[in-house]
């Protein structure tokens, strides 16, 4: 939290350019955490993907292309412990071997969190088809199963989990809300 946008970044695609040519880290070794780690790869001088599991969990694909990249290091089996600063900026991070118990440091200017998220649909449970992820199940219009619900966002299974994405997903659903109001 003390470095969110001082160091700690949540969108290679919007914040990876400030990175050129900076030593990055990666959290999360998922299909996100790779992707991010490929793209991170090719602005800035180095990328190191720092994983909690013991092997990634990234499609094979993006494995094999992670793991072609000259600048890039993985780590996993590594519980990150603490973002080290100057109070202004990130310089580094610290991670434990979960094998070894042995604390690491990492100097770097920029960390990219790459975990995943879990969508807020608990509460939608039932009524609403959910995906295995419990993202709500969207057609090409964001609508639901259930007529005249229509849904947008990081909360459906559109991909790109994106603020533009989410904008541009709220237009269709509240344009096909409208369509179904003036028809129904």
């Amino acid at each position: 939290e003390e470095y969110r946008n001082k160091g700690v970044a949540y969108c290679p695609h919007c914040d990876g350019p400030l990175y050129k040519g900076k030593r990055t880290a990666v959290i999360g070794g998922g299909n996100s955490g790779v992707e991010a780690a490929i793209d991170l790869a090719g602005i800035v001088s180095h990328v190191t993907l720092v994983e909690f599991d013991s092997q990634l969990r990234a499609d094979a694909v993006l494995q094999n292309k992670l793991r072609s990249l000259p600048n890039v290091d993985i780590i996993t089996s590594a519980l990150s412990t603490e973002v080290l600063g100057d109070g202004e900026k990130v310089e580094a991070l610290v991670y434990t071997d979960r094998l070894t118990g042995v604390s690491h440091r990492i100097d770097l200017e920029g960390i990219f969190v790459q975990i995943g998220l879990v969508p807020n649909t608990e509460w939608l449970k039932g009524p609403l088809q959910l995906s295995p992820r419990g993202e709500i199940e969207v057609d090409a219009h964001n609508a639901t199963n259930i007529p005249g619900v229509f849904a947008a966002g990081d909360v459906t299974t559109v991909p790109y989990k994106q603020i533009i994405v989410a904008m541009g997903e709220g237009t269709k659903a509240g344009l096909s809300a409208f369509d179904h109001i003036i028809r129904h």
